[in-house]
């Protein structure tokens, strides 16, 4: 396939051809063009520009006039009487016969860019100009926030995505975490600190976000910052510069502006599919070591090697970690749950009516009683909800087995792939044998095994017990036990039987392995040495046997 010529190469084909004496007609056919190329090549060797097609008018064309001079008059007018976008289409309705010709939305976009150009054309506001910035290696850089999508146990979520830039290298490091709050902005710091080795010595630029900026102080540059901000900030000799509010301040930090859009589009597009952000994050610190080989514009070197020369720049890192999740004392109310930001988490059921110490992290949670933890959960996402774990309420089930099938926990075990379809089979099977009461309560007992034992043992010790009809806690616990002792030498029975319970196939087949092996059996294949004592013997019994018949019996009769 031969490649398509350029219209200046094609002229030159053309001109080449005509010299060597071609006629007009057969350099068209040979060069598949018409009439008037062949003429305009022969003409000049270089092709006419195109002319551009005319601009297409609008419906608003009629009134750009009589816009433009309101908008003149408003010049001169006090701030808080002048023409709105509103106030504009109102008078073209009204005084210029627009009713049906414009709309709102068309006056309102040619006023947003107009009244701009209009105060730029009269100096009353100088033009939007940018001015290059050079910065030197290991002092500066830029934080902000940005909002992703991802897909988090199948459900569509709206994350936040922290990013700390390096302003000489370029060299980004990323965080996602369930919200932007005060513990996202200080776990963001810290990650990103490790990752880089050091903390710039110059200024780092900020939004005026409500982490770090409890209120800003008129249109100067002071702000009022937030308690726990002024201590991180003494903790890593941060230098904090704040940035003007709104659109203008965005340009003040536009390398890590662009460094968020970048990132998401080359990295979160499709949409990433994960099961915690604890996956999610470990994907997005391989991808910012995947970054290092990439150029910034026409940069010659690439980040990573501007890295390398900006890294020992930097100052040192604190020797002890700052603590940057926040402490809450709730009370545990009777369903067993500690409410901490609006939103709802079970703790075992002990600590009814007791206080609990929680440490809020960016995307966790962790419940202490005391300095011994008891309970840890994913941070929720939306405000209102409610994450509790069965786990925590086993000892209550024991007493109300009744309460299990409709428990809010049981359906987010279902949902999260702890409670299997095998725990259903087997619980059925089990209250059909013993009873509702007594088959939830060997259930529960079963589950109580999870707390020891790996949870993959303990669903195939559950399929092995349903083959072999064995509906007790006990079975089950035996079976999960023999699993867990067999999983690390080799394969066992129970998998093909978990397996097989799985796909529906219940029917034994000739010569197949017993669900339930003897013990007996495994012990021989143990390879026990042998037992060199010697065997018991019952000598001593039949002496005090015979020395009985010698004896004369004292009530006998005479």
């Amino acid at each position: 396939m031969t490649q398509p010529r350029s219209r200046v190469d094609l002229y030159a084909a053309i001109r080449r051809d005509a010299r060597s004496g071609m006629s007009n007609r057969a350099l068209q056919r040979k060069h598949g063009v018409g009439f008037r190329t062949v003429t305009a090549a022969l003409e000049s060797a270089w092709p006419k520009e195109r002319k551009q097609p005319p601009k297409r008018g609008t419906r608003l064309d009629a009134y750009r006039v009589v816009i433009d001079d309101w908008l003149r008059s408003d010049l001169d007018a006090p701030r808080k009487q002048r023409h709105t976008a509103k106030r504009i289409f109102d008078r073209l309705l009204d005084e210029h016969d627009g009713a049906g010709v414009v709309s709102y939305w068309m006056v309102r976009e040619y006023v947003a860019t107009r009244r701009r150009e209009i105060r730029v054309e009269v100096g009353r506001e100088p033009a939007n100009a940018f001015i290059p910035q050079d910065h030197l290696p290991g002092r500066e850089a830029e934080v902000d926030f940005g909002d992703v999508a991802i897909r988090l146990r199948g459900e569509l979520v709206t994350c936040a995505l922290f990013s700390l830039r390096l302003s000489y290298s370029g060299k980004a490091v990323h965080r996602v975490s369930a919200s932007a709050g005060q513990e996202a902005f200080f776990e963001g710091h810290g990650h990103a600190f490790n990752v880089l080795g050091g903390v710039p010595t110059g200024k780092i630029r900020y939004d005026n976000l409500k982490a770090a900026v409890a209120s800003v102080i008129g249109f100067s540059r002071q702000r009022v910052e937030a308690d726990r901000w002024t201590a991180v900030r003494s903790h890593y000799g941060i230098e904090a510069f704040y940035c003007q509010p709104g659109i203008q301040g965005a340009h003040e930090k536009g390398g890590v502006e662009g460094q968020i859009g970048w990132f998401r589009r080359n990295h979160l597009v499709p949409i990433p599919e994960v099961d915690s952000l604890a996956e999610l994050n470990a994907m997005v610190d391989a991808w910012d070591e995947a970054d290092d080989a990439r150029r910034i514009g026409s940069r010659a070197r690439t980040v990573g090697e501007h890295f390398a020369t900006e890294q020992p720049l930097l100052a040192p890192l604190p020797t002890e970690p700052f603590e940057t999740g926040r402490w809450f004392t709730p009370r545990v109310d009777r369903y067993a749950q500690v409410t901490v930001r609006m939103n709802k988490y079970s703790v075992p059921a002990r600590m009814v009516g007791r206080q609990a110490r929680v440490l809020l992290n960016a995307s966790d949670l962790v419940v202490f009683d005391g300095r011994t933890e008891i309970a840890r959960h994913e941070r929720l996402m939306t405000k209102g909800s409610t994450r509790v774990d069965l786990d925590h309420y086993l000892e209550v089930l024991l007493r109300k087995p009744g309460a299990l099938p409709g428990a809010k926990a049981l359906e987010q075990a279902r949902a999260s792939g702890r409670f299997t379809p095998v725990h259903d089979a087997w619980w059925a099977a089990a209250c059909k044998a013993h009873g509702d009461a007594d088959g939830t309560r060997a259930l529960i007992e079963v589950l109580m095994l999870h707390r020891h034992l790996p949870h993959d043992h303990v669903v195939a010790g559950l399929a092995t017990a349903l083959r072999a009809g064995a509906l007790t806690a006990d079975a089950v616990a035996l079976e999960a036990r023999k699993y867990n002792d067999t999983a690390d030498g080799g394969a066992d029975d129970t998998t093909a039987d978990h397996q097989s319970l799985m796909s529906g196939d219940r029917a034994r087949g000739e010569g197949e392995i017993p669900a339930v092996r003897s013990l007996t059996e495994r012990r021989l294949r143990a390879h026990i040495p042998a037992d060199t004592r010697p065997l018991p013997s019952v000598e001593k019994y039949d002496q005090l046997l015979a020395s009985r018949r010698d004896t004369p019996n004292e009530g006998a009769a005479p």
